[in-house]
Parts: C-alpha cells; sequence; structure tokens
C-alpha cells in the first residue's frame, strides 16, 4: 500500500499553518518505505543547488579573493578589500557586548567544555605477546575552519559549538568565517565576533557560504588589497566544520576528501515522537522554535494519537499567529519538509524516527528516557518535557551541529574527536616478529603476494 499523505487544511481556508498529515497506520512498511514516506524537502532543490555551489568553488580555487570581492558584492552587498576581520574589530566587539549576554555565553562555554573535555578518548598499548606492543594514539589535525551562518539570525553559539570541541582536541590552528554584514560595516556581526574574540580566536573572515567553505578547503593565495596589514592568503585547512543552508551543505559534501568535514549539517529540522501524554502546547512550542529558523526549516510530528494531532494543529495555529517571526513560520510549518505522520503504535514510531533520523528529536512520550534508549538513529536525542532543543541550542553542555536529511543514520554530530585522527604505531621486536612470520608468509602467499613474506623472511637471513 502506498501511504496516505493529504493537507486537511486545503479545506478549511481559516487554519493559519497547512501542516500535512501523512497516515502510515495500518501499514507493513519497510525501512526504505518508511524513508520515503516521512516529510523531507523536495530533492530538486538540492540538485539546483549543486551546480551553482560547484560554479562558487571554480570561482575561488581560480580568482581567490577576486572571486570573494565579487561574490560579497553579490550575496552580501558588501564591497571588500580583504576579507579578514580586522584584531581591533574583534576587541572592540567584545567590549561592547551586552552583559546579560556575555554572562550567557560564559556560560554555555563553560557547560560546553567540561563535556567536551570528557569526550576525549585516551590513547591505547595493547601488548600482544612478549615485545609485541600496538598502540592507538589520537593526535589533532594541524588547522581548522569553522563557519558559523549568518542570514536571518545571529549564531554566537555556533562559535561555541565550533570552536570549543576544536579547542579540547588540541587543534593550534584555527580560523573561523561568517558572513559580512551590510549593517556593520561589511565584518560579520558583532556579537559573533565577541564570541570569538572570548574564546581567543583571532583569525576571523568576513565571508559567507560556499565561498567560505572553498576557501578554507582550497586556501587563497596571498593578493592585493587596500588596508595596511600584511595581505596574506588563506592557508588550507584539514578540517572544515559547521552548520548552514542548503549551499553550505552541499560545499562541504563536494569538498570532502579533499578535507575533513563534521557532517552536512544543512537548514535545521526537528522531530517529536510523542503519545497521549504529551501536552499540546509544548509540542507545538517546539515545533515552532525550529521553525523559527528558516522557511525551509523541517518541523515533524510523529505519533499514535489523533486527538493529540488535532490539538497540537490548534496550538501552531495559535503560536504560529503570535510569534514574532509568524510569516517564516508559517512557511517553514506548512512546507513539505514538515507535517504529523500518524503511526499505529509506538514501535511503529520508533521506527519512523529510524527513518527520519531527525537532527533534533524529542520523545514525549510515557517513560521517556526508555524509548530514548530504543532510538538508533538521531544527531541528538532531548528526553522528556524539560529537555527542549533549545536548550541544547545554547546551554545544554551539548553540541548543535549536528546532521540532517537523514545522515544522522550514518554521521554524528560535531564533538572533539571531528578534530583528531586515530594513528596507529606498531612496534614489534625480532623475537616478536618471529612468532608471527610463518603466518605471513603462508597468508602473502595466498594473496599472491610473495614479496610480503619475503620482506620478513629478509630479517632472518644469514649475516642479518
Amino acid at each position: 500500500m502506498t501511504p496516505t499523505a493529504d493537507s486537511p487544511a486545503s479545506t478549511d481556508t481559516d487554519r493559519i499553518v497547512t501542516f500535512r498529515t501523512v497516515d502510515v497506520r495500518g501499514q507493513r512498511l519497510s525501512l526504505a518505505g518508511l524513508r520515503a514516506a516521512v516529510p523531507r524537502a523536495q530533492h530538486g532543490t538540492v540538485a539546483d543547488a549543486e551546480q551553482k555551489v560547484q560554479d562558487i568553488i571554480s570561482a575561488v580555487r581560480s580568482r581567490g579573493f577576486e572571486a570573494l570581492r565579487e561574490l560579497a558584492l553579490t550575496f552580501d552587498g558588501v564591497e571588500q578589500s580583504h576579507p579578514r576581520v580586522p584584531a581591533e574589530a574583534l576587541t572592540a566587539a567584545l567590549a561592547g557586548l551586552e552583559p546579560a549576554v556575555r554572562a550567557a555565553l560564559e556560560e554555555s562555554i563553560r557547560r560546553a567544555r567540561r563535556f567536551a573535555d570528557a569526550q576525549r578518548p585516551a590513547d591505547t598499548d595493547v601488548e600482544l605477546g612478549e615485545g609485541a606492543v600496538v598502540s592507538q594514539n589520537w593526535v589533532p589535525v594541524a588547522r581548522v575552519g569553522l563557519y558559523v551562518p549568518g542570514g536571518l539570525a545571529v549564531y554566537p553559539s555556533s562559535v561555541i559549538m565550533n570552536v570549543v570541541p576544536a579547542l579540547a582536541a588540541g587543534v593550534e590552528s584555527i580560523a573561523l568565517a561568517s558572513p559580512p554584514q551590510k549593517d556593520f560595516g561589511g565584518l560579520p556581526h558583532p556579537t559573533i565576533l565577541a564570541a570569538a574574540c572570548l574564546l581567543g580566536i583571532d583569525e576571523v573572515y568576513a565571508i559567507g557560504g560556499a565561498q567560505a567553505i572553498a576557501a578554507f578547503a582550497y586556501g587563497i593565495p596571498a593578493g592585493t588589497g587596500t588596508r595596511n596589514e600584511p595581505d596574506a592568503g588563506i592557508d588550507a585547512v584539514d578540517v572544515v566544520t559547521g552548520p548552514g543552508n542548503i549551499f553550505v551543505a552541499t560545499a562541504k559534501r563536494l569538498v570532502k576528501g579533499v578535507v575533513g568535514i563534521d557532517s552536512e549539517a544543512g537548514t535545521t529540522e526537528i522531530a517529536i515522537l510523542a503519545d497521549a501524554t504529551a501536552r499540546p502546547a509544548l509540542v507545538a512550542a517546539d515545533l515552532i522554535s525550529q521553525a523559527e529558523h528558516d522557511p525551509q526549516a523541517a518541523s515533524v510530528l510523529i505519533t499514535d494519537s489523533d486527538e493529540l494531532a488535532a490539538a497540537v494543529r490548534h496550538e501552531l495555529d495559535i503560536q504560529a499567529a503570535a510569534t514574532k517571526h509568524s510569516a517564516r513560520v508559517r512557511q517553514a510549518l506548512s512546507g513539505p519538509q514538515s507535517g504529523v505522520v500518524l503511526v499505529e503504535d509506538l514501535a511503529q514510531g520508533i521506527a519512523a524516527c529510524d527513518a527520519y533520523a531527525a537532527e533534533h528529536l524529542e520523545i514525549m512520550t510515557a517513560d521517556a528516557a526508555a524509548v530514548a534508549g530504543r532510538i538508533r538513529n538521531a544527531g541528538a536525542i532531548f528526553v522528556g518535557d524539560y529537555s527542549p532543543v533549545s536548550l541544547g541550542d545554547y546551554c545544554a553542555g551539548s553540541n548543535h551541529v549536528l546532521p540532517t536529511s537523514g545522515t544522522a543514520a550514518f554521521s554524528s554530530g560535531l564533538n572533539v574527536t571531528t578534530f583528531l585522527r586515530a594513528i596507529q604505531v606498531i612496534n614489534y621486536s625480532k623475537g616478536a616478529l618471529a612468532e608471527v612470520s610463518g603466518h605471513i608468509v603462508s597468508l602473502s602467499g595466498a594473496e599472491d603476494l610473495p614479496a610480503h613474506g619475503e620482506a620478513v623472511t629478509a630479517r632472518f637471513a644469514a649475516g642479518s
């Protein structure tokens, strides 16, 4: 059977939000079937973005700062001589930061640092026999490029989420990019700059979108500028991280392999698994909180309760009309990427959650902690009424740079290991090698690679 999808609001012109319904009850859908059924953004947008992003990457690679200047003018309405943010602008931004915002950032940093410091894995030594030691050492990458989006909102919290785990990993060279803002003299938003200064980051660039990812991945040779400071280039990085829109996510996918990336963190999404015990007003508030980010943001409710679904729809109409960014919220909630998925029972609801693999997944059910333990695919899981996604966005101590668009099924959110490499070290003595030499010769023969075995027996030949 094919899942049924309809838009109840299409026959009710009084509705504020067109929150569509996908009903999978009574259907034995495979994981692939559920993946096809849950609300998603329309795929044509991705294909369109890929060609545009490829053009941007090519321009930045071939024309460097000249291309960056053109793109800043085209996309941000800003004329640049050089995208590097002067040191005095960073210190001035921190000095001018509102005390309450500074206190909030400092507490967010404190909590994020405690969690990040605890994530660093220990080096391991394993003695497999006398004189036979294999080790795994965790080593930080040398240089990272961190992206902080601009656009419809200001994200100093993303500065924290990018920088803190990189510092905890021991990365020594950190560069940060955020879009130039016409209202702030072509620099990133001052709160972004203040957060960077608070964390000790002094290499900051006013570069937005896919062009920032390209500049980090390939580097920019020194060019001609007009500032008095040395007109240095931008050194290529080893890892690029940070959230962003579909163009940023696409750029990260296209440069993966040239550099490491955290994940394809595109436009935000929330899924809420809720049963009849959930409080409709809270469910609606949390769906709206993510819809507020972007008209393309995804907000999905998964429930086995018709009554709850109806109550949430009612609350969405009330709360969406009252919130500051009402038009943006209504567009996001009414898009194909949002809606309610009606399931037969909790088991099918969990299966639907795993099929959706949400960036943010809230559990609002009876015994929410036990239900959360049964989820396998999610960027982050928020348990119960008092763990909303907005807690994770700012001050939980967790990281809000998370995989989107179903990629949480195979990738993780940003964490300390994003900036670390596991290097294996093999240290065998002559006696330890002799103990396994016969096995090596046998296996090299089986694979028709006899020189492998000869490289071992040569060590025991007469006169060696």
